[in-house]
């Protein structure tokens, strides 16, 4: 059993963008001296979150206006209060998608649906650079 750790780095624009990062993380599952096992994505930071979708402009559209009905950006954030940055509903957002995501490979090759790609998301209301870290664990 070996564990790997491996980074993806991505500038998003905020404001709920959502990236595919199946191909990199496919890349670094294939590049791995690993034939089977579990890649697991997680962002550090508090306003981000990963997740599986049909990475499709519809399905993304429809995730967005669900979080926002969840955590509407205008609504009252007792976060904004304590930092003044306005982002309480990022905050919020990404407790609910989560952090991290698991997904099984095997013979080098992640095994997700034929619709299913990974995504990550940033909540937050400004621009940012993000370092996203992929464990890779298995033989």
């Amino acid at each position: 059993m070996s564990v790997l750790s491996e980074s993806i780095s991505i500038k998003t624009k905020g404001e709920g963008e959502a990236r595919d990062i199946t191909g990199a993380v496919a890349s670094l599952v294939e590049s791995s001296p690993l034939q089977s096992g579990i890649a697991t994505v997680f962002v550090p930071g508090s306003t981000g979150g990963v997740t599986t979708i049909e990475y499709e402009p519809g399905a993304v559209s429809d995730l967005g206006e669900v979080l926002e009905k969840i955590a509407p950006r205008q609504a009252y954030y007792r976060h904004n209060e304590t930092w003044g940055d306005g982002n309480g509903y990022a905050h919020v957002r990404a407790a609910v998608l989560g952090p991290s995501l698991t997904v099984p490979f095997q013979n080098k090759a992640l095994m997700l649906g034929t619709w299913q790609q990974i995504i990550f998301i940033d909540f937050d209301n400004r621009s940012r650079s993000r370092t996203l870290i992929v464990h890779l664990i298995g033989e």
